[in-house]
């Protein structure tokens, strides 16, 4: 592997969870059971038909060798292998993480269970560049884990880089079949009949249906509870209100321990724009993913709606009134966390889970002075947020590349993983160590409690609990304990439970990667990136229009149109592959 490209992850810092996804939504364990006899027949009977059709002879070809025993439906592979070690190269698709493997309680505990110790390797540059250069060069890892809506996953299917997840688990591991989601695996499964990654983060429609009241987002518009109250905690969900409030906050706290205040920040901008002034301001501000039947992308459509202009509008006049600076626009995201954790914006439009770090720092010095949620930019009507918990798609999903030193054991592991034992492992460890039963419920002991509301990043280094090796979580699995959330993020998080709303159909509208209107989509993500910061950084609205028009004149074309066309009928087809 180039070593230019990958840096082994060799010391822990601040992590964050970008959940698209959402991280916080309920699953029943029950119903995960109720469906395991069921799924291993289905799939038995599929598996039957492609292996017949030359799948077995494909995977032989691509040299599957293992000293793995194999599990079967009744015994997991893991519990027969632990006593023959193997390391895996496991990619992590972020920049941002910083966790290693085999100095946590939890990493050392799952080596000793399993056999298997990790090595992360994680970008060390652009996460789209960095992935490209491994896929052209055929230098894959064992594992790789991505954001579930990069079109890299695509490439590396076509291209055979990546093993069919029910091939593996049917020849080495059937056990698989009975912890794995049915609803998941039968969205995941791709046109060819196959599924090559499971997710994490993800709940289903039943989840949502049955868990409605008590599911959180993690979008969030935060402002510095000591400076929101010291300028009378005034409404900021208008332009007029938002840009009066970040002038009063600036008139008043010019300065946060000798360093200039950022009135208002937000997530960093990329060569596709930003995220946060993208979906993120679209559920603010109560705008549907399609309008009429047509699919609305959140990233490339919506230049036409008037509310969304006008907080752009919005956010300009902040840019030319100082209250928006421009380090803004080049803030990676190492150094928006850094500049939270001092304390330094008064107003973000930003994941609360990714302040959790920044949050903990703040509260441990002065709670006053950490971050609290309040309505943020809404639409003329003011009507509530519609904000996002995510869906079925998850925020990533793992594959196992064809490049894997054992592949047997690597789904063995994966099966683990998502078991319920691998998930108890992951969140809570240890019984004895990090956790004990208490009434037949599994809670922290006292001293790790205590360091999971005080201080995150000491919690993961030296624990590894609560997902610090989130690659797989069941965020459904999890919300059934209800785990106190630390006090520094709490009021944010569970301010959210009354304007979430499902998104199932929208969240992963994949378009072929080769396909002219894929090659469309990437043009305009880019034409996008460039437009929205001009946007924002034009002199006057005039200028803004005109740079406005300019993109719009792209969206008037035949291929655009095609596009749309294109990303509606996938619209209309998940929605009917989840019975809506």
């Amino acid at each position: 592997m180039n070593k230019k490209t990958l840096s082994v992850v060799k010391r822990r810092s601040s992590k964050g969870i970008a959940p698209t996804r959402a991280h916080a939504n309920a699953h029943a364990h029950a119903h995960a059971h109720a469906l395991a006899h069921t799924l291993a027949l289905a799939f038995t009977a599929i598996l039957s038909v492609t292996m017949a059709a030359g799948l077995v002879a494909s995977c032989k070809k691509d040299g599957v060798e293992t000293q793995a025993v194999k599990g079967s439906a009744e015994v997991p592979g893991w519990t027969l292998n632990a006593d023959k070690p193997v390391t895996f190269k496991w990619y992590i698709n972020y920049s941002w993480f910083k966790r290693s493997w085999g100095t946590s309680s939890v990493s050392k505990y799952i080596t000793k269970k399993t056999g298997v110790s990790i090595e992360f390797l994680v970008p060390s540059g652009d996460e789209y560049e960095e992935l490209n250069s491994m896929i052209h060069s055929d230098s894959m890892p064992d594992i790789i884990t991505i954001d579930c809506r990069e079109n890299q996953i695509t490439d590396m299917i076509n291209s055979r880089m990546v093993y069919p997840l029910e091939y593996l688990a049917k020849e080495y591991d059937p056990y698989f079949f009975r912890v794995a989601s049915r609803a998941k695996l039968n969205w995941y499964t791709q046109e060819d009949g196959h599924v090559y990654g499971y997710p994490n983060a993800s709940f289903t429609l039943e989840d949502f249906n049955k868990y409605k009241g008590s599911l959180t987002s993690h979008e969030t518009f935060l402002v510095r509870k000591d400076i929101y109250e010291a300028i009378g905690s005034p409404d900021m969900s208008t332009p007029e209100g938002f840009i009066n409030a970040l002038k009063m906050a600036k008139e008043k706290f010019p300065f946060v321990n000798g360093e200039a205040l950022i009135p208002f920040g937000t997530d960093e901008f990329t060569a596709t724009g930003c995220s946060k002034l993208q979906e993120t301001l679209c559920h603010f501000l109560a705008i549907p993913p399609e309008k009429d039947g047509i699919f609305l992308d959140y990233t490339t459509g919506l230049t036409e709606n008037d509310e969304y202009i006008k907080w752009l509008k919005t956010f300009r006049k902040a840019h030319e009134l100082s209250l928006m600076p421009r380090e803004v626009f080049v803030d990676k995201r190492a150094q928006i966390e850094e500049k939270a954790g001092k304390g330094l914006y008064f107003a973000l439009l930003y994941y609360n889970w990714d302040m959790q770090n920044a949050q903990n720092k703040l509260y441990k010095h002065n709670t006053d002075g950490s971050y609290i949620a309040v309505k943020g930019p809404s639409n003329t009507n003011g009507e509530s947020h519609t904000l996002s918990c995510g869906g079925i798609s998850g925020w990533t999903v793992t594959l196992i590349s064809k490049k894997c030193k054992d592949p047997a054991r690597a789904i063995q592991f994966l099966t683990y993983l998502i078991s319920e034992e691998g998930q108890m492992d992951t969140y809570f460890g240890e019984e004895d160590i990090t956790y004990s039963m208490v009434n037949g419920k599994p809670q922290l002991l006292p001293h790790v409690q205590t360091l999971s509301l005080t201080d995150k990043d000491a919690l993961e280094d030296r624990f590894g609990v609560l997902y610090t090796y989130w690659m797989l979580m069941d965020s459904a699995w999890e919300a059934q304990w209800n785990q106190k959330l630390s006090p520094a993020i709490s009021q944010p998080e569970l301010w959210t439970r009354p304007y979430v709303v499902k998104y199932f159909g929208y969240d992963t509208i994949s378009l072929p990667p080769n396909s002219d209107e894929n090659l469309t989509y990437q043009e305009v993500l880019r034409r996008w990136g460039t437009t929205l910061q001009n946007l924002i950084l034009s002199e006057s609205d005039e200028d803004f229009d005109i740079i406005l028009d300019e993109y719009r004149q792209i969206k008037q074309t035949e291929k655009y149109k095609k596009l749309v066309q294109l990303q509606t009928q996938i619209m209309k087809s998940n929605k009917k592959k989840l019975g809506m």
